[in-house]
């Protein structure tokens, strides 16, 4: 007998209950999210000890990012449309900009398409600029800032270049980018994947040599190619640009990204325009350019550096979870 409507619509009812009776809980347990409100509390501690300003900015503002690489989520309001920061650092940087003191904030930010067991599309940063300081300054202070959370490890820093060299062989910067592409087709698996210099670039460093970096110290990457320099200044280091930034690895798990920060507005402008036509080749909409922040450069930034921390990854490394979910009050499935 074939089962009745009205039956059909009570299992579906049953279910629909079934499933958010699973999924009221929280994703984390309760000792974590104490572990959880203990971390920021010393994070807090942290930066009031060194002086630094605990600062609030607009998670809706009128621009966002402009890096074709990464996806906001945007809101329509009655007058327009408004976008969700996949960062606080604009803002930061237009207080830098206006006061000159160093600030640091916990902040949301949020990325479509970035979910997985390290990635939560809704997820909280750290990001704190410091006047004055140089990149190798400020990952000297980011190491002291992991030592007041982490078990002490040895710090390791060493360039990109020298990165490629030394565990492919390879030279980033003058490779090509058919070398590259088969370098990748050695190691890995890409199927029918196509791309830029850049593209074969980020899959070498995130699928290779990623997941070795950082086991048993700090492991800090810096000098990446200048094309690769987002919202770091550019410099010439034997005979090749660079960008003057750098990340953070522990464990294989990419903890932070710091930039020697780009002051100059007409460059940063140059670089919003050349995202904007990436956009275009790969079919994306143009994405507003925030004049705000450009304004702020024009003033004048004070010489400055910046990092951004994921704190749900800091976290996942203090308690050892291999999940981000299991250190979030709800992931994004319950939220």
């Amino acid at each position: 007998m074939s089962e009745s409507i009205p039956a059909r619509a009570n299992i579906r009812t049953a279910l629909t209950s079934l499933n958010h009776t699973m999924q009221w809980r929280p994703t984390a347990s309760l000792p974590v999210l104490r572990k959880r409100a203990q971390l920021l509390s010393n994070l807090r501690e942290f930066f009031l000890a060194r002086d630094v300003l605990e600062v609030e900015t607009p998670l809706l503002c009128s621009a966002g990012i402009t890096d074709p690489s990464i996806e906001p989520y945007t809101v329509v309001t009655p007058t327009a449309m408004r976008f969700l920061q996949t960062s606080p650092e604009y803002a930061m940087k237009r207080l830098l900009a206006a006061f000159g003191e160093p600030v640091f904030q916990v902040s949301k930010a949020f990325r479509q398409g970035e979910q997985g067991s390290r990635h939560n599309p809704e997820f909280t940063l750290l990001e704190w600029y410091r006047p004055g300081f140089d990149y190798h300054r400020l990952m000297d202070e980011v190491t002291q800032l992991l030592t007041s959370c982490l078990p002490q490890r040895p710090v390791r820093k060493i360039t990109y270049r020298s990165l490629f060299l030394e565990q492919l062989d390879t030279d980033p910067f003058t490779a090509s980018a058919n070398e590259l592409k088969a370098l990748a087709h050695k190691h890995l698996d890409p199927g029918d994947l196509s791309g830029d210099k850049d593209c074969w670039l980020d899959l070498l460093m995130s699928h290779v040599l990623e997941p070795n970096l950082g086991r048993e110290t700090f492991c800090f990457v810096y000098d990446y190619p200048a094309s690769q320099a987002a919202l770091a200044r550019i410099e010439t280091e034997d005979g090749v640009a660079v960008g003057r930034r750098f990340e953070l690895y522990v464990d294989g798990l990419e903890l932070a990204n710091g930039y020697w920060e780009l002051a100059d507005a007409a460059e940063q402008r140059r670089r919003f325009e050349a995202d904007n036509v990436r956009c275009s080749e790969q079919g994306l909409p143009d994405r507003p350019v925030d004049e705000h922040l450009l304004a702020a450069l024009e003033h004048g930034m004070p010489a400055s550096s910046g990092v951004a921390l994921g704190i749900d990854r800091l976290m996942m490394l203090i308690v050892g979870a291999r999940e981000i979910r299991d250190v979030l009050a709800f992931d994004w499935e319950r939220a």
